[in-house]
């Protein structure tokens, strides 16, 4: 009988740090959960525990929805981050295609000019966006929400490098069959890159659905507030120091993120690898 085969130190160390670092992660929402179960008068207490003593979730998630316009919050959400979403997949994908199949003069220009985009913060361009705001007459509107991010130099790099693993060959055909560019972007090249897609779909509902910093700038209808800006006025106006159904609006809104996550985890690794194979 062979003897008993123990993992290498490199990989027991590695292991452990992949789940110290996960468990410094996950600290923040298990106490989110976990305060938004709690009484107030055990949240201040000075010893944690996650179970409270006395079981308060159904009237402070009451509270979170009642006390607030929090679905309105979160159906703007939904709202803004699908146009955000589909307006950059309109403008990525055949702008990645162009950089990743066609030949024409300044086309590595272009990529060294995305690649630039992708190191500037998008709070730089916070006062020039504003200002074309002003003039267009957006601010104040889910128009003001949604414009800033219609060109994502993220989503053209990474739609640029899933599309540089698909043949040369499969254009040529298309085009041998008669398919415009345009039509060999959308019924070729986008069902191929489904994958990418989808990860990237990912990357922009987070980001977009967590923005807090635009949004406090663009918008001041409460009607139209994104869920961070939303629950930022609940918490002024509403909540005060009562951190019980704040922290349950905060659960509330951050769910549906995990949810979409865990759903379309399998895609989300072949999307981010796929490109990194040529």
């Amino acid at each position: 009988m062979s003897a008993p085969r123990f993992a290498p130190p490199s990989a027991i160390l590695r292991h452990a740090a992949l789940l110290i670092t996960g468990a410094l992660i996950l600290v923040p929402f298990v106490w989110m959960v976990s305060l938004s179960i709690k009484p107030p008068g055990e949240i201040f207490r000075a010893s944690f525990s996650f179970w409270p003593e006395q079981f308060y979730g159904i009237e402070n998630y009451t509270k979170a929805l009642t006390n607030s316009p929090l679905p309105r919050y979160m159906l703007n959400g939904i709202f803004v981050c699908a146009m955000i979403l589909a307006l950059q997949i309109a403008v990525c994908a055949p702008a990645a295609y162009a950089l990743a199949k066609l030949n024409f003069a300044g086309r590595n220009l272009l990529f060294a000019l995305v690649l630039i985009a992708l190191l500037l913060p998008h709070e730089v361009l916070a006062l020039p966006l504003f200002i074309l705001g002003a003039k267009l007459g957006i601010l104040n509107t889910y128009a003001a929400l949604v414009f800033p991010y219609v060109v994502s130099p993220f989503g053209i790099f990474l739609f640029r490098q899933f599309f540089k693993t698909i043949p040369d060959d499969v254009v040529y055909a298309a085009r041998l069959d008669g398919f415009s560019e345009l039509a060999i972007v959308w019924r070729i090249m986008v069902p191929m890159a489904l994958p990418a897609i989808i990860a990237f779909g990912i990357f922009s509902v987070v980001s977009h659905w967590n923005s807090l910093f635009w949004p406090l700038i663009a918008v001041r209808d409460q009607n139209l507030m994104p869920p961070p800006l939303g629950i930022m006025a609940f918490k002024n106006e509403e909540a005060g120091n009562d951190f019980g159904p704040l922290m349950a609006a905060s659960t509330l809104v951050v769910l549906p993120l995990i949810i979409a996550f865990l759903s379309a985890q399998r895609w989300f690794v072949e999307g981010l690898t796929g490109g990194a194979v040529k």
